[in-house]
């Protein structure tokens, strides 16, 4: 930042106004207006939208990676800068429990975890999505136990990822943040009513700082609005009961509907990403198709590792190799029709996956992209890669190796194994 600026919102609990920003030329003063450069961890971006979010209810119970951000929170809740009810609990387990309860209640509520503390949650994740309680969590994607592992893959994502929750990915830090401020305009719609959870990478992401645009706290209240349910237990000119046991006579049916809003999600996503785009010029939607229009060898990957690619991407185009990239941003609902339409014209494609399921065929990735392609009949040389377990690095040449390798696929136009590991240590 410039001697002598300030800029608006107390974001660092630093400055709260702009009495030395000087600026003559009032176009671009009425420019930075528009937005809020600062330069936050996703952490802390995660943190300060919460913040402008305001919600009802926030309870945590800190885990690395995700801790700063319920840490930051409780200052912004003990400096009186939101009117939240900070729930200090005893486990993760607990942290569910409270938000359930405060949302079943007519509260927002959210909350923040990573890894072997969503583990924890386990039963209370399924109980959220089963009662259609719009809660948003922030998940800072860690391996979970065991062996004992604090460093990013997505085994904790994967491991839930058919409870019932939206999921968003993110790239970085500022990914993260607008996903965070779309997350409830998303989960509470009318025809939706699922609990969502925004994903990033945990220290990748999470601990370093990049710079970011927040959007100024006004106009977040605006954009996500009052939430006010339809039904909920303090509702008294309308009782009802709520709870976990639903026998033979009705469960199919709830799940049914639970599945059915998790479609309507679709429509909903698309909605609040252009209203999204109106607000701050940034686009969303399903996934980024990076360099893809042309591209002859394409790689489909989520969060963090879409930056590495994207730089492979262009140092390949600059030597004349059309590839390109496929980064998902939603991964539940999931958008098969959609993907296989964007790759149908890719002659050979990899699906990256940082997390395996252990089941002998691939990843969770590989396996939703392939059963897309294949009920889309779209059928192309797909190989998957199970890559960065554990926190392990995944450079620029790993990246490489593999376009190399689709590379040979498209000249022989063989795919002679298509599970693979990228950077394992072999003898």
């Amino acid at each position: 930042m410039c001697k002598g600026m300030s800029f608006w919102g107390n974001y660092n609990g630093v400055n709260e106004t702009n009495e030395n920003f000087v600026m003559n030329d009032k176009n671009i003063k009425e420019e930075i207006k528009m937005s809020i450069r600062e330069r936050l961890s996703g952490n802390e971006a995660a943190a300060i939208a919460m913040k402008q979010i305001n919600p009802d209810v926030v309870a945590a119970f800190p885990i690395t990676p995700s801790t700063e951000i319920p840490q930051y929170f409780s200052t912004f809740v003990s400096n009186g800068q939101v009117n939240t009810e900070f729930v200090a609990v005893e486990s993760e387990h607990s942290a569910m429990a409270a938000t359930i309860g405060a949302e079943a209640a007519g509260a927002r509520a959210m909350t923040a975890t990573s890894a072997n503390g969503l583990s924890l949650m386990w039963e209370m994740i399924y109980i959220a999505s089963s009662l259609r309680l719009p809660i948003v969590m922030s998940l800072v994607n860690r391996a979970v136990s065991g062996p004992l592992n604090i460093h990013n893959d997505h085994s904790d994502a994967m491991g839930v990822r058919d409870s019932g929750w939206i999921m968003l990915f993110s790239e970085n830090n500022q990914e993260a943040y607008d996903n965070l401020i779309m997350a409830h305009k998303i989960a509470e719609s009318k025809n939706v009513k699922l609990p969502l959870m925004v994903c990033q990478d945990g220290f990748i992401t999470s601990h370093s700082i990049e710079n970011i645009e927040l959007i100024e706290d006004d106009k977040v209240k605006e954009f996500v609005g009052e939430y006010s349910p339809e039904q909920y237990l303090l509702n008294k000119e309308n009782p009802i009961a709520i709870g976990p046991l639903d026998l033979q006579a009705y469960l199919f049916e709830h799940k049914a509907q639970q599945a059915e809003a998790m479609k309507n999600a679709k429509d909903v996503i698309l909605k609040v990403s252009e209203e999204f785009e109106k607000l701050t010029g940034r686009k969303y939607s399903f996934f980024e198709e990076y360099k893809l229009e042309d591209a002859e060898m394409g790689i489909v990957c989520m969060n963090s590792t879409a930056g590495t690619t994207k730089y492979v991407v262009d140092n390949l185009r600059q030597k004349g190799i059309k590839a390109g990239l496929l980064k998902l941003r939603v991964f539940r609902p999931f958008p098969a029709e959609e993907i296989a339409k964007a790759l149908e014209n890719i002659k050979a494609v990899a699906i990256l996956d940082k997390a395996d399921s252990l089941n002998a065929a691939g990843g969770a990735l590989f396996e939703d992209i392939t059963s897309a392609m294949y009920v889309n009949k779209k059928q192309i040389p797909m190989i998957n890669y199970i890559y960065g377990i554990g926190g392990r690095d995944t450079k620029a040449d790993d990246i490489e190796s593999v376009y190399s390798d689709l590379e040979e696929i498209l000249k022989t136009g063989e795919v002679k194994n298509p599970y693979r590991y990228l950077g394992l240590r072999r003898k």
